[in-house]
């Protein structure tokens, strides 16, 4: 297989600065954590005329699920994959954090619930769905082995691992799931997180204080 016809864009959405992704195979795509105000995203779709399939949710926290009601607006066949043990709180702004902010945020539910183990299939692109859960008491990672990147969303950042001082988080769960789905890909997979600039699993293996 090519990678070539494998493409990975980044936008940068919303207050919390939430990365949102959108994976290309040829011209079908999928948005992964789609964050408030979507627009340049939307624009980025039309302009270069893919086809949109699904959101996937690397877990359901409010900022990472804001701009869902805008690309179901814009593509309604779009269908929604969250983590099973997040799916509760996609109509739930307390339990998604969003209403702390004094900004409720909800969303439709989702057409299609997840756990780690399985396989989703963009065209000629494999993404394996990963136990990451401890931010949230459900979140997923999703490694793509042949492209070499794994999205984690909050789970592991650039030198910083999700918080674990809110509601449904768990410290030990979420670095024993690190530990044991991600420090145990490749050095050179590149990490994309929910927030903040890309990493490398080995960057994180040997430089990242919380896993030390």
């Amino acid at each position: 297989m090519s990678k070539a016809s494998f493409q990975i864009n980044t936008f940068v959405l919303g207050p919390l600065a939430t990365n949102t992704y959108v994976l290309q195979d040829g011209d079908a795509c999928w948005v992964v954590d789609p964050a408030m105000w979507p627009g340049p995203l939307v624009q980025f779709i039309q302009k270069v005329k893919l086809s949109p399939q699904r959101i996937l949710l690397t877990h359901a926290h409010g900022d990472h699920i804001a701009g869902i009601g805008d690309l179901k607006s814009a593509w309604p066949q779009l269908e929604v994959f969250c983590p099973a043990g997040d799916a509760d709180m996609l109509a739930d702004a307390s339990a998604n954090m969003s209403a702390a902010f004094d900004a409720p945020i909800t969303a439709p539910p989702a057409e299609q619930l997840i756990q780690p183990g399985r396989t989703l299939t963009l065209g000629q692109t494999q993404l394996e769905v990963l136990d990451t859960s401890g931010h949230t008491p459900g979140g997923v990672s999703y490694y793509c082995p042949h492209q070499s990147v794994v999205l984690t969303g909050d789970a592991l950042f650039a030198g910083s691992i999700g918080r674990c001082d809110i509601p449904g988080a768990s410290e030990s769960r979420l670095t024993a799931n690190i530990r044991n789905h991600l420090l145990n890909l490749p050095d050179e997979t590149v990490v994309l997180p929910g927030h903040g600039p890309h990493t490398t699993i080995g960057a994180e293996r040997r430089g990242n204080p919380f896993l030390s």
